[in-house]
């Protein structure tokens, strides 16, 4: 080999090595889509569940950033109807959480999961990766109405092969001291736990998608 393609060579070499080294080191943005569960209702921004989960994963290493596109009060039917307008192009993944706001005005599950089912088809077009975070409907709705509303997640993340967090309150829901007067909202202690709790799936899911 001569001198001249030699170095033509390992100037290629160089310019592969250094085109990963910038790839493997750019931040992904990720956006929390969700009600007021991820807004942090009542909450300064920096007690919100994206900003407490922002701030766990950079002390960790993981390199992200976690924006809050939460609306407090919103249903599946307003998330679908500001899908494309809240999560831009060039986002890299979605934390996916709605539906809490339905099973508590005792909507139709069978709505939700077609407006759920709607968001992750749309979210899948674009390029999207998503994470699903599941809800569980409060048992005074009935069992009939539980079963059905209950299954929405896991059915559709199966369907639509995302990974799913199966219930975003895990940790909080049952404990008072990690919630608002209104007994629903999780208080700056409550994200706290639901950011370490989900962590693992987050990191995971992180893990997976390509840079």
């Amino acid at each position: 080999m001569t001198f001249k393609a030699l170095a033509t060579a390992l100037c290629a070499a160089l310019t592969l090595f250094l085109s990963a080294t910038v790839s493997a080191a750019r931040t992904l943005t990720i956006v929390a889509f969700g009600d007021s569960l991820t807004a942090g209702y009542q909450l300064p921004p920096e007690e919100a569940f994206p900003a407490r989960l922002e701030a766990l994963a950079r002390s960790k290493g993981v390199d992200v950033t976690v924006a809050n596109a939460g609306v407090s009060g919103d249903t599946t039917a307003d998330g679908l109807a500001r899908l494309d307008w809240s999560i831009p192009d060039g986002t890299d993944g979605v934390i996916l959480e709605l539906g809490a706001n339905d099973a508590l005005r005792g909507l139709s599950p069978e709505e939700s999961r077609k407006n759920l089912d709607s968001m992750l088809a749309r979210l899948s077009e674009r390029g999207i990766p998503v994470l699903l975070a599941g809800i569980m409907a409060p048992p005074n709705m009935g069992a009939d109405y539980e079963a059905r509303f209950n299954a929405i997640f896991p059915d559709l993340a199966k369907k639509h092969g995302v990974p799913l967090y199966p219930f975003f309150l895990d940790g909080v829901v049952l404990d008072g001291a990690l919630k608002l007067d209104d007994g629903m909202h999780p208080n700056g202690k409550g994200t706290k736990v639901m950011a370490e709790t989900f962590f693992p799936a987050f990191e995971t899911f992180v893990g997976s998608i390509p840079r």
